[in-house]
């Protein structure tokens, strides 16, 4: 993209926030049509965070917006809770840093997971990432995680959990998470899905 654009974006700022707000009310991601710099990406990224809740991905030039609605919020935060009661009861050294950004310019890379922890020591990125998705997902989504080499990728669709392991610069689909193994999924799944947070909780923790 040529520096006219940069100039029309920062120009009208407006125009990207009223996008922005008409995006958080629907679920859909929004592909932004064309290609765009890191430069650009940065722009338009300054721009939309002024008034809107989205999650902002780039990758190769591309990048998409993605609302962030009730039911997505409150799915993430109950894994969110659920999976730092079975890393403290099983006293496992964890550091929860949830929707940080992940960005690299040198691998043309930049997004937000929904949740995601550091086991044991940090590291330059996360172990383990969590991605919700309330109408779209699947394994094309991982390789923005893949620059990055994050170790394991747990992607919620259509109401269960779907783990993603890195081997050999691939991920695999897996049944059982290898960084938590003992981690009993169904449950966790299930468990998520209560309209209670109580007794998520309450059913989650009981025999753990």
């Amino acid at each position: 993209m040529t520096d006219s654009f940069a100039q029309r974006s920062i120009a009208f700022p407006s125009t990207m926030v009223n996008i922005a707000s008409r995006l958080t009310q629907s679920p859909q991601p929004f592909v932004l049509p064309g290609r765009y710099s890191w430069s650009d990406f940065q722009t338009l990224d300054s721009i939309i965070r002024q008034d809107s809740k989205l999650h902002i991905t780039y990758l190769d030039g591309v990048i998409e917006l993605m609302p962030l609605g009730e039911e997505h919020e409150s799915i993430s935060r109950m894994l969110g809770i659920l999976i730092a009661l079975y890393l403290v009861k099983e006293n496992i050294d964890f550091t929860v840093v949830g929707s940080a950004t992940r960005a690299s310019e040198e691998k043309s890379v930049s997004f937000e997971p929904d949740e995601s922890y550091y086991l044991g020591e940090k590291k330059e990125h996360p172990d383990l990432a969590i991605e919700v998705n309330i109408t779209s997902g699947g394994p094309k989504k991982l390789e923005k995680y893949k620059r990055l080499e994050i170790q394991e990728v747990w992607m919620w669709s259509n109401k269960k959990i779907t783990i993603f392991t890195l081997e050999n610069e691939r991920y695999s689909a897996i049944t059982r998470s290898q960084l938590l193994p003992d981690l009993d999924i169904k449950r966790l799944e299930s468990s998520t899905l209560l309209t209670s947070q109580r007794e998520a909780i309450n059913q989650f923790t009981t025999d753990q």
